[in-house]
């Protein structure tokens, strides 16, 4: 259920300077989608599981947050991202 170190880096290197770069926007943007479309899945077999639904609400909280951030600061990288990965805004 968890994301490999593999598939972090490939996030980082699409979305961010490198593969290391983890602490930009638009890569934590792109880290916390993937995790969100996990989580997802995961709660479709798994209705009950309380957890996980708490945890999912919380990192939807935080793409808002940094997406509002990005929206504020540099509205065509925002237009971007939200188009290549196809969020609805």
């Amino acid at each position: 259920m968890s994301i490999t170190t593999k598939a972090k880096e490939k996030i980082f290197e699409k979305f961010g300077a490198d593969a290391k770069d983890s602490g930009s926007a638009y890569s934590q943007i792109a880290l916390f989608t993937t995790k969100i479309n996990l989580l997802t899945k995961h709660l479709k077999n798994n209705k009950k599981d309380y957890g996980t639904q708490r945890s999912l609400q919380l990192m939807v909280g935080k793409r808002r947050k940094l997406l509002d951030y990005l929206k504020n600061k540099n509205i065509i990288k925002y237009r971007e991202i939200v188009k290549e990965l196809g969020l609805r805004r």
